[in-house]
């Protein structure tokens, strides 16, 4: 799949001394190359050191300094925030161990860092320097300070760097959004300036750098007497979703058995059952925090393998996400901190399937034409990505009130993205072209077979093999024309049709666009409307009220003679 866009930040840090005789805070914003942006990501951080020998800054210095060389130095395999687990805890367990030495006695820090990377922010916290998010006007804290709760002793760490010799980290994933704002501050900002008047400093939006040196005046201002420190980034363009990301946010969330009607699912309230399939099940919900209507869609733990679920679920986010065509179904992003269990959230398009609608009959030919035509382009948006379906049928076509949707994208392929094994390539029988059946995984012209059965089938009704049974090879004999099913379908509409589901790949279009163009070429054709009969009034004014005059010149003349 194409790569669109990339993260791109803008930042800014201020770092005051005050009151103190030093500054024990310790900052950091770590762009890196444009290697380490895509392997790793960016990092930011901020550290506030304790020490009762006076060493408090080489702590909080070193554990920012650690965390940056060593954390671009872990394989990017292990995902950010088990690489910051790891370069801290082993500076942890370093310094822990100097605290009875001379140089570091005693020595301890906070530490609350940003890892940015893809459309995701990695937020690792100990004790009480803050992490907070502003968005949309919304302004919140996204960490929970380490310290003791008695309201006098607020100030004393439970936890931090180099007081345990284990170090316990908290760890949250955000997504990010365009125009986020996020802030870190050490508590000589935070202690002094409450929570709402922070909010409106950063709020101002003026350049990172400006409202950074803002909030650490502001902080002063307010009677701090600690050292000051504020981080500011603003997010200013973010990339389009990619199929690692997505799995990565799936992995670790475990895959349980199909709820009921009437259960709450992470604050969605499931009210109806839309479809049960062999592997997944779709209800209707209403999001409880904003009200909506949603689809949502959960695995059959029991028939689907784990690693088949995850692929799947991931490939119908991530499609929904990307691909941005009126004729393909779309997939809303779920927060990390909601979701508790792999589903994936869709819009909910009221309406019914195309093989419903064919149960009730065979549609008028223009609108079957529009149909055709817009399904044909959802698949045509799909190939110009490099994306094959590989499961288009009937089923899988929703006719909603605000027009035709592809569906059911969880078995697409994708370019360079891993496939699922050989026993579990998908296809539904009777839809499959016959390469298929010889190992062919799904490309562009089976796909294009599927559609093509998929067209004869909602013109006509019927199968242009015969229906199959799931696990049989059919047998690939010369269908009949459609029109010979609907005496109506067009010669043009014939050739279209048993073209794209032509026995031999190589005697189908070139791809779906050229059927395209033959839908909608003889469709417009179609679409014209008959000549009507024009009346004489119309086509000849003048002479309808000769006609007229003379045919009541007659009458009269009649009238009178026969008096």
């Amino acid at each position: 799949m194409r790569s669109e866009g990339r993260l791109t930040i803008a930042g800014g840090f201020a770092s005051e001394t005050g009151r103190r005789a030093a500054n024990e805070d310790f900052c950091a914003l770590y762009i890196g190359t444009a290697t380490e942006q895509a392997t790793h990501g960016m990092l930011a951080a901020v550290a506030d050191g304790v020490s009762a020998g006076g060493h408090g800054r080489e702590a909080a210095e070193l554990a920012v300094r650690s965390l940056v060389d060593g954390f671009y130095a872990c394989p990017e395999t292990i995902g950010p925030a088990r690489s910051a687990e790891r370069v801290l805890g082993a500076y942890n367990s370093w310094l822990y161990g100097q605290r009875h030495t001379e140089s570091l006695r005693d020595a301890a820090t906070t530490l609350t860092a940003a890892i940015l990377k893809g459309r995701r922010a990695h937020i690792l916290h100990i004790g009480d320097s803050r992490a907070w998010l502003l968005r949309d006007g919304r302004f919140r804290q996204l960490t929970r300070d380490h310290v003791r709760s008695e309201p006098d002793l607020r100030h004393v760490l439970i936890r931090g760097i180099g007081i345990e010799p284990a170090m316990r980290l908290d760890h949250v994933a955000i997504d990010l959004a365009e125009h986020d704002r996020l802030l870190l501050t050490s508590d000589g900002v935070h202690e002094s300036l409450a929570e709402m008047r922070l909010g409106e400093l950063l709020g101002a939006r003026n350049a990172a750098q400006r409202d950074s040196e803002v909030i650490v005046e502001a902080a002063f201002k307010a009677g701090s007497r600690d050292n000051a420190t504020a981080v500011i980034i603003d997010i200013v363009g973010l990339p389009a979703p990619d199929h690692q990301g997505v799995a990565e946010e799936l992995a670790a969330l475990p895959i349980l058995a199909v709820p009921d009607v009437g259960d709450s699912v992470d604050g969605y309230q499931l009210e109806e059952q839309l479809a049960s399939g062999r592997y997944t099940a779709l209800f209707r919900a209403t999001d409880g925090e904003n009200g909506g209507t949603v689809a949502v869609k959960f695995p059959k733990p029991a028939i689907l393998s784990e690693r088949s679920a995850r692929l799947a679920f991931a490939r119908e986010i991530l499609i929904g996400q990307r691909v941005h065509s009126p004729f393909v179904g779309e997939a809303f992003p779920v927060s990390p901190e909601r979701q508790t269990r792999l589903y994936s959230i869709q819009p909910f398009y009221a309406g019914e399937t195309m093989i419903a609608r064919l149960k009730r009959g065979l549609q008028p030919m223009a609108e079957s034409i529009e149909a055709a035509v817009g399904l044909t382009r959802a698949v045509a948006a799909l190939h110009r990505l490099d994306i094959v379906h590989r499961d288009i049928k009937p089923d899988n076509v929703i006719l909603s009130e605000g027009g035709l949707k592809l569906v059911d994208l969880g078995v697409a392929r994708l370019p360079r993205i891993e496939d699922f094994h050989g026993d579990e390539i998908p296809g539904t029988p009777g839809h499959m072209a016959p390469e298929q059946f010889a190992g062919n995984a799904g490309d562009v012209l089976t796909d294009q077979f599927a559609l093509g059965v998929t067209l004869y089938r909602w013109f006509t009704g019927k199968w242009p093999f015969g229906e199959q049974e799931a696990f049989s090879r059919p047998r690939f004999a010369d269908p009949a024309p459609p029109s010979r099913h609907r005496p109506e379908i067009p010669a043009w509409l014939d050739a279209a049709i048993l073209r794209a589901i032509a026995r031999n790949s190589e005697d189908r279009f070139g791809d779906v666009i050229e059927l395209l163009r033959a839908l909608e070429g003889g469709g417009s054709v179609e679409r014209i409307p008959p000549r009507r009969f024009v009346p004489l009034i119309e086509r000849n004014p003048v002479r309808f009220w000769q006609v007229t005059s003379v045919l009541l010149a007659i009458a009269l003349i009649v009238a009178i003679a026969a008096r």
